[in-house]
Formats: structure tokens, sequence, C-alpha cells
């Protein structure tokens, strides 16, 4: 089952142009698959002197990591906010990505963490190009992380 960029906007934290993905394609407990052409948009926002850095794929696969997240909290609760804390092992195929003429494939492979924190995989295409991938860390509640810490006490 497919979800559109009116699903997203409901269910991520950026809003209008920062909204990236287009789409959700296809989605399992493990994996998500997201389409998108904002890459080609002038005004995307993410964009310094006219161009769209390959470094930026991280923030599209950062909003497909959260769109699981999303797809995966329970239907009668709120996705929990979060933030990436890590990206390793990134490797860039390419310069940019503005001048990618056809849409973006984000996938994301949720390769192991807890309730808290999540270690996925990520790689963007282009057709069956890989323009970039790598490993992010995602952190659901950064509270729980210092609650978690030896000598510190709960709020």
């Amino acid at each position: 089952m497919t979800h559109n960029h009116t699903w997203l906007l409901a269910h991520l934290p950026h809003q209008g142009s920062m909204c990236l993905l287009d789409r959700v394609d296809s989605w399992d407990a493990q994996h998500i698959q997201c389409s998108a052409s904002s890459h080609r948009a002038p005004d995307n926002p993410l964009r310094a002197r006219g161009r769209l850095g390959a470094a930026c794929g991280i923030e599209y696969a950062a909003q497909a990591m959260a769109a699981h997240g999303a797809l995966l909290a329970a239907a009668d609760s709120a996705p929990r906010a979060g933030y990436l804390a890590s990206v390793r092992g990134v490797e860039l195929r390419v310069v940019r990505l503005d001048d990618i003429a056809t849409d973006l494939r984000i996938e994301a492979e949720r390769v192991s963490g807890d309730d808290n924190t999540i270690l996925y995989g990520f790689s963007v295409f282009a057709e069956q190009e890989l323009l970039l991938n790598g490993r992010a860390i995602v952190v659901l509640d950064a509270a729980l992380l210092d609650a978690a810490k030896p000598g510190s006490s709960p709020s």
C-alpha cells in the first residue's frame, strides 16, 4: 500500500517544501522504499548556490526513516519524535542531486535497535544507479537516554 505526500505531511515533522518525499511506495517491519522528485525543484530549501549537494540525500533518507517509524506506530498513537544522532560509512557516488533527471528512490532498512535507538542502513538511487548510501542512528526520545546514564535521576 502506498502513502502519498498528503499522508507524509500529516505524519512527518517537516512541512511545506521541507517535506521532501512524494510517497511511500512499499514498506514492512524492516524496510521502507520512498520516491521523491523534489531534488529537481528550484525552491528546494536544501539548495545552496542553486545546487543540491549529494550529502542532502541523507535528509531524504532520514525522512524515509521517520515515515517508517510513523507506519510502525500503533494506529491509535502518534509517532514519536526523533532525531538523527549519527551517520556513518556514507559513500557519495555523485556530487549533486539536482541534475538527476529521474525521481529518487530512497530505501532504508532497520538493521537493529530497541524501543528508543535504531540503526538503519540507507541507499538513494536514480533508477538502478546508486547515488549514496550509509548507516544512521535514530534516537526517538533523548530524555530516556539521559535517564539511563549512571548517576542521573529521572525528572
